[in-house]
């Protein structure tokens, strides 16, 4: 297939290829793509850890004095050009952040080391670098991603466009971020690299607990061809007992029931411990993976995976330590009894060596187990929707609003004043963009989706009431006269 476009006029090219997208991910996941590259002897192995660098810029309205009016560019562009402003100054350094496995991976190979790193960069990140003319941070990208000589040591992820949390993005939206992301990869990096992209991450680590939610949340993930799916250990729970994962260092199957009894279910990786950046930053995964041993899985002996995400540029210890702990642990764990590993790489050595997807553990998300003890699935909304209402007045930690980094974080209570205008513009395209079925290749199609997502990216919840939710309504007004404009 040819080269995509990067850009269609100013836009992205995060629609129109879909076919094409999903036929690349089809013959991907027939394809064994890391582990004869790899160099690991599994079946020698105690212990392995896998460490994923999560990288995010959200697009703002700061591009001139007049909200209304100002062009929308990175927040990364805005602290560039006012580092005198608060911790603005770490721009620069955010900049490197961003870049520097592109040229550790390389050095790290040539010196005849086995480095492994995951990577997780939003759409409105990288197309915030390019527009800053950021070039050599995408070129250096380029190199690990599609380098035969590097690639098999890095592994991209996926996540949505705009870096929407999936537990109050409205699940039509969320799907069309899953997609968008992987078409404006392709135009990045190439079909080939598109192949390699088997598992995904979700922002802020937000899943969703409503049944009818989480449902469709796996389902967009099963059928935008993802194989697994990153999870934070206190977000999900056994089904055999109620209790968050027993043995967290092994893969499990995460499996949703809606109200309709409609059942589905993929691979779950748990991510251990909280949103500390330290953790990553000095390769704890890798040190905690020392004092563990091969464990038993489905009759096989399998080496257990630590596996961490933290923000690859927030905080001193990851800005200015990561790089020489990072360059330590890879030269200690290389060719080791303990190496580093990526997801997609462990999995395909687990299953072949005879392990099937049936004898994961299975989880499902917290509160499942109350839910489906007061009604059955297949009861339908409504009957759930009465469930729900009962448990919350019964027992005030009950919730649906969805488990995140941190067990303390709504995505919902407090935001009504940017949830609603997110909601209105996301009724409207679904109004006048998507039910009258308009070709997503149509030029006003993707310039109003581009505005869709970018409105729905979570920091104009994260960072609190003020300048942040009136950056996310301001997106969101935008949207509306955009939709009225040109689908009128």
């Amino acid at each position: 297939m040819n080269q995509l476009p990067e850009y269609i006029g100013d836009v992205p090219n995060v629609s129109g290829r879909e076919s094409e997208v999903e036929a690349v991910l089809s013959a991907g996941r027939s394809r064994t793509l890391f582990t004869e590259r790899g160099g690991i002897d599994f079946g020698a192995i105690r212990a392995a850890s896998a460490i994923a660098l999560h990288q995010h810029q959200p697009l703002i309205p700061a591009g001139g004095e007049d909200l209304r009016t100002a062009a929308l560019i990175s927040n990364l562009q805005y602290m560039m050009h006012n580092q005198h402003i608060g911790d603005n100054y770490n721009a620069p350094a955010f900049v490197w952040c961003y870049k520097r496995m592109g040229e550790f991976i390389p050095q790290l190979v040539g010196e005849g080391k086995s480095p492994r790193c995951m990577l997780e960069y939003s759409g409105t990140l990288l197309h915030g670098l390019r527009k800053m003319g950021e070039d050599h941070v995408i070129d250096a990208l380029k190199t690990i991603t599609c380098n035969p000589d590097y690639n098999w040591a890095v592994e991209w992820l996926g996540m949505p466009w705009g870096h929407a949390v999936a537990p109050s993005t409205p699940v039509q939206d969320y799907r069309l971020h899953v997609r968008a992301f992987q078409q404006h990869f392709a135009a990045l990096f190439g079909w080939e690299a598109l192949e390699r992209v088997r598992g995904f991450s979700p922002s802020e680590m937000a899943l969703p607990n409503h049944p009818d939610v989480a449902y469709e949340f796996v389902k967009t993930l099963v059928d935008c061809g993802y194989q697994w799916v990153l999870v934070q250990e206190h977000t999900v729970q056994q089904i055999d007992n109620g209790r968050h994962p027993e043995r967290p260092h092994i893969p499990h199957r995460l499996v949703c029931t809606n109200s309709h009894g409609e059942t589905t279910s993929i691979i779950a990786i748990v991510k251990t411990q909280g949103s500390d950046t330290k953790l990553v930053a000095q390769m704890q995964p890798w040190y905690e993976a020392q004092g563990l041993e091969r464990v038993e899985l489905g009759g096989k002996s399998v080496p257990p995976l630590v596996t961490q995400i933290a923000d690859g540029e927030n905080g001193g210890v990851m800005m200015n330590e990561f790089p020489g702990k990072y360059m330590e642990v890879v030269a200690s764990s290389s060719h080791s009894d303990t190496p580093l590993m990526n997801v997609s790489e462990y999995l395909e050595h687990l299953f072949a060596m005879g392990v099937e997807v049936a004898d994961l553990p299975e989880v499902q998300p917290l509160f499942h187990d109350r839910i489906w003890s007061r009604i059955q699935p297949g009861d339908g909304p409504e009957k759930l929707a009465k469930a729900i209402e009962d448990l919350k007045r019964e027992d005030g930690r009950f919730h649906m609003e969805g488990g995140s980094w941190t067990s303390d974080l709504s995505w919902v209570k407090g935001y009504d004043n940017v949830l609603g205008p997110m909601e209105a513009a996301s009724a409207l395209f679904s109004e006048k963009v998507l039910q009258p079925g308009t070709e997503t290749s149509d030029e006003r199609y993707r310039n109003a989706l581009f505005h869709l997502m970018a409105s729905q990216t979570s920091c104009y919840r994260y960072w609190g009431q003020g300048l942040w939710t009136e950056y996310g309504r301001e997106i969101c007004r935008r949207v509306e006269d955009i939709v009225r404009h040109d689908f009128a």
